[in-house]
């Protein structure tokens, strides 16, 4: 690579990253493209292509542009978190989960107290919970279908026993019941574990009814997600959507009681679950 190459793709960067910041993906694109064409070695190139494509929800080239970015670079923390996305997008929960742990140890490690480590905290524990809740249905469904199944043969069984046992109906009728409720009683509980819990009210923002991943706390004691309440007060206005008092983005203040209850939830429900 020669340094006018190297030179000339900074300033394709540059310009790519002023057509980003206006929300010209297309531009950004193009140049971020011209710039991998002189560089194809440099990851960040990559990355930057890879978030235009997300802000478009292309998720294809978003799986395509980062899975080249961490070959350049294992360490790239937003090749790994972007590939972690797109993953998720296709429904590959346990790989999508894989690629953010890496994201998020990489950036505790590089950062600490990054605002990506945050973000990517957030994604990673929804990721677990919907890892879960997929696993937990598939299992579900095979259970429902192997329960069906044994009802069935052991249903056989007594019809083709019946004959042997013509003089004892009564005792014949009770034990073949006792056996069915057993067999019963047997896939009920197996089937406890693996049934999806409602998410607790006090953990869920009372505008979105989704589990929190940022959760902060107004003057009158509401709890709300805070990129919901941000955008209350920007496009509704500066009061508590339920309370009806004033309020300013100034006065959120983080809710880390709720934050670490959601942790803690979704350690029991959903990491419990995660893949190796």
């Amino acid at each position: 690579m020669s340094s006018l190459a190297a030179k000339q793709a900074e300033i394709l960067r540059q310009d790519g990253n002023t057509c980003f910041k206006k929300d010209r993906f297309a531009a950004a694109i193009e140049a971020y493209t011209e710039a991998i064409t002189l560089c194809p070695n440099v990851p960040v190139y990559w990355t930057n292509r890879a978030l235009c494509h997300l802000k478009r929800n292309d998720w294809k080239r978003v799986e395509e542009d980062c899975r080249q970015a961490v070959v350049l670079d294992h360490h790239s923390v937003k090749g790994h978190y972007m590939l972690g996305l797109a993953l998720l997008q296709r429904k590959e929960y346990a790989e999508g989960v894989k690629e953010l742990e890496k994201a998020l140890d990489l950036g505790r490690s590089a950062n600490p107290k990054g605002y990506m480590v945050e973000e990517i905290w957030q994604e990673l524990a929804t990721a677990r919970y919907l890892t879960w809740e997929h696993e937990s249905t598939k299992r579900s469904w095979k259970l429902q279908n192997l329960r069906e199944a044994c009802m069935a043969a052991l249903k056989q069984k007594q019809f083709l026993d019946t004959s042997d046992r013509e003089g004892f109906v009564d005792e014949t009728a009770k034990f073949d019941r006792d056996q069915i409720e057993a067999l019963g009683r047997v896939f009920d509980k197996a089937a406890v574990d693996d049934t999806p819990t409602e998410v607790p009210d006090y953990l869920c923002c009372k505008i979105t009814l989704d589990i929190f991943r940022d959760p902060v706390i107004t003057p009158c004691g509401i709890t709300y997600e805070r990129a919901v309440i941000l955008d209350h007060l920007v496009k509704v206005g500066k009061f508590d959507p339920i309370t009806r008092e004033p309020l300013y983005a100034s006065q959120l203040i983080p809710n880390l009681a709720i934050k670490e209850a959601v942790r803690a939830y979704l350690e029991k429900h959903g990491w419990a679950y995660k893949t190796d």
